[in-house]
């Protein structure tokens, strides 16, 4: 098991990947760092070569990203350009695939979230024809996409990892690359069932975010009894991947180590 952190979230610099965690998360013994996509396209190519040469000195590999599409990317609804949307899949994976990543998370409420009005249906198989043209792109730069469910609070499309696994079954076995994440937050704020991870997570989750599902914070203590059920399902099902911590704090020297422990004992 490997276990990452995920550092947009905490980003205290103008440019909003958080690089300037990853010193930190190197010395504190983390195995990867997991960085925002849509931030990192906002770079020119000089800030880009800058922060991969940080990474390549920081000793820490990214092998995760997250945030794969900004808002200003219309992924459902009447404005879709998707031309444009695949052009910039492809100038995204590819900087992906400079760095070394493996997998990219498509959650992507904002862009992704179906316009009030418009169909959610039609919205649907939007993102359905979306993600079966995403796969050959991403299997050139050797990177899978994992579905992220998000809480209803931040899209209306694809809220539980249920959800998630159909729409991965819809856009079709023949695409291995289209995979889900789960999150636990996420997981949480829906009152999903953990159940549903031994259903179907053997054979559709390739990825994992975590976080204490009161105030999204940094995961602390082993007491925390309502941590179990979900660690324990993912056990059972002989997940042994990747983990990102992906919350916010205020004192990221005490809790990101504190967070590694936890996850690094669990496992």
């Amino acid at each position: 098991m490997k276990i990452g952190c995920c550092v947009n979230m905490i980003a205290t610099q103008p440019d909003g990947t958080g690089i300037e965690f990853v010193e930190r998360l190197s010395r504190f013994g983390y195995d990867y760092v997991e960085l925002p996509l849509a931030e990192m396209m906002a770079l020119s190519e000089e800030e880009f070569q800058a922060l991969s040469e940080r990474l390549k000195k920081s000793g820490i590999p990214c092998q995760t990203c997250n945030n794969f599409f900004p808002k200003t990317v219309r992924l459902t609804g009447a404005d879709v350009d998707l031309p444009a949307v695949l052009d910039y899949a492809e100038r995204a994976l590819a900087r992906a695939e400079s760095l070394g990543v493996n997998i990219v998370v498509f959650g992507s409420g904002g862009a992704k979230n179906v316009p009030q009005g418009f169909p959610m249906e039609e919205g649907y198989r939007q993102v359905v024809t979306l993600l079966r043209q995403l796969s050959p792109i991403a299997q050139k730069h050797h990177i899978t996409i994992v579905i992220e469910p998000l809480r209803k609070a931040e899209c209306n499309l694809i809220n539980t990892f249920a959800e998630g696994c159909r729409l991965a079954e819809d856009v079709g076995k023949e695409y291995e690359n289209i995979c889900v994440l789960v999150d636990f937050y996420h997981l949480s704020e829906e009152k999903e069932p953990v159940e549903n991870l031994l259903r179907q997570g053997g054979e559709y989750l390739r990825h994992v975010h975590f976080a204490c599902s009161h105030g999204r914070c940094y995961p602390e203590r082993m007491e925390e009894d309502y941590y179990q059920p979900f660690l324990a399902a993912l056990k059972a099902i002989g997940y042994n991947e990747r983990i990102s911590v992906e919350a916010y704090t205020q004192d990221f020297d005490r809790c990101a180590p504190l967070a590694l422990k936890l996850l690094k004992n669990s496992f």
